[in-house]
């Protein structure tokens, strides 16, 4: 990985790191180094996560019991949101990965994804010493996610949202189809087009069928917003 695209990443991420050692491992998958890769600080910013998700719909939604903001809070910091973040932040261009797990396709599952943005939350924190700082970091990666969050019917995955958003139009219901596989079972990546009369064709990338399927219904439901 060049110089230059840690700089592009850092910039992305709104953050410019210290010890840039710490960056490079929260980037680094156990196929290429066994003991300096980002499992551990995957585990340290998997906690500080849910702090500050947790603190944000607490402030935000001060009328829901507690229920209903662990739900919330589910929703925010499950697989298939971090990898959605991760998209958003271009990470698998600076993933280090084997060339093995290049070739399977592991710069786009969703569970490496996910944890390499946990691992990059923990590699700050360490690096700024700055729990106020990471907050604010983190919370504008998160923004396009907040702002849509709502108790009751946003908590339903994205399929099901475009689904009963288009009945409710009295419009077709979507239709989903596969278009490329990469990579050999359990270690594959699925490319999924998802089709709605009067928008484009949206293409949806996961490491199984239905995870393609949400990310491409995902991105529709942006789109009509």
């Amino acid at each position: 990985m060049t110089e230059l695209k840690l700089q592009r990443f850092m910039r992305k991420i709104g953050y410019h790191f210290k010890q840039i050692h710490l960056l490079k491992q929260a980037l680094t998958h156990r196929s290429l180094d066994t003991q300096l890769n980002y499992e551990r600080l995957e585990f340290l910013g998997d906690a500080l996560l849910g702090s500050i998700i947790a603190h944000y719909l607490y402030t935000h939604f001060s009328h829901q019991k507690e229920g209903q903001l662990t739900r919330m809070r589910a929703t925010l910091v499950r697989q298939a949101t971090l990898a959605q973040v991760a998209r958003d932040l271009d990470l698998k261009h600076v993933m280090i990965l084997s060339s093995g797990e290049l070739k399977s396709g592991g710069h786009h599952r969703d569970s490496i994804l996910s944890d390499m943005v946990e691992a990059v939350i923990g590699a700050i924190y360490l690096d700024c010493q700055d729990f106020e700082a990471l907050r604010a970091i983190v919370l504008g990666w998160y923004q396009p996610y907040l702002v849509n969050i709502q108790p009751g019917d946003q908590l339903k995955d994205a399929k099901s949202r475009l689904q009963e958003y288009l009945q409710s139009k009295h419009q077709p219901l979507p239709c989903y189809e596969v278009i490329d596989i990469q990579g050999e079972a359990p270690h594959q990546h699925f490319k999924v087009q998802c089709n709605v009369h009067g928008f484009p064709p949206i293409i949806g990338e996961g490491s199984s069928r239905r995870f393609a399927e949400q990310n491409a219904a995902a991105d529709l439901l942006k789109l009509m917003e």
